[in-house]
């Protein structure tokens, strides 16, 4: 097993309870606004197990004919994405150490059965600001490796209220989500969701800001 690439920090309990029945009221109203989808994989069309939605001015989306990019309206209803929750942004700005704020905020549903393979964010046109991630409800096991798909890796649980930044080398490492522990939390009414018993949130960088490049 290997030690977390450089650059991985993970945050425990950063958000108290208040903030995640907050934050998933939030989300709530996002994914009124913006209906969760299944995108599919490119060349095989095959279903994501996770169904998800977004928020900013970037939102992803993945399809057998185009693959994995951005797009800027929900895939859907043909609307414009939501805007990315105050309180998000405040998280953003107090662990990400960058200057520009993010631009994709990917609301990832999981229900006790899905899973997501190793992969690695590289959809972006800079890497020089991390991606931050925010788990609430169900626990799961995260695992993460390095900067091939084949490497080794080294496996954590997160838990609801948890935050994981990828920065420095990790930024570019691979990683997955191999199993969600069902019933671990109470923070989501079974009812809602669709099953999804995991919501995952990840805040990105998408374009890259001027004084990047200046």
């Amino acid at each position: 097993m290997a030690a977390p690439p450089e650059g991985f920090r993970y945050l425990p309990g950063l958000l108290g309870p208040d903030a995640q029945a907050a934050l998933v009221a939030a989300l709530r109203c996002i994914a009124g606004e913006a209906p969760l989808y299944r995108p599919a994989m490119p060349k095989s069309g095959r279903p994501f197990s996770v169904r998800m939605t977004n928020a900013g001015s970037h939102g992803w989306y993945s399809d057998k004919e185009t693959g994995y990019g951005y797009i800027g309206r929900h895939p859907g209803t043909g609307q414009p994405w939501p805007a990315i929750p105050p309180a998000l942004l405040a998280l953003w700005r107090e662990v990400s150490g960058y200057p520009a704020d993010p631009e994709c905020c990917l609301v990832n549903v999981y229900a006790p059965e899905a899973r997501m393979g190793l992969h690695r964010d590289e959809d972006e046109d800079t890497f020089a600001a991390p991606v931050v991630s925010l788990s609430l409800g169900d626990s799961a096991v995260f695992r993460i490796g390095g900067p091939t798909r084949r490497g080794p890796t080294t496996s954590l649980k997160l838990h609801s209220g948890d935050v994981v930044v990828l920065a420095g080398t990790a930024r570019l490492a691979y990683h997955g989500i191999d199993r969600i522990l069902g019933g671990s939390s109470r923070l989501l009414p079974p009812h809602e969701w669709g099953g999804g018993g995991r919501i995952n949130v990840t805040l990105r960088r998408v374009t890259r800001p001027p004084e990047e490049t200046s």
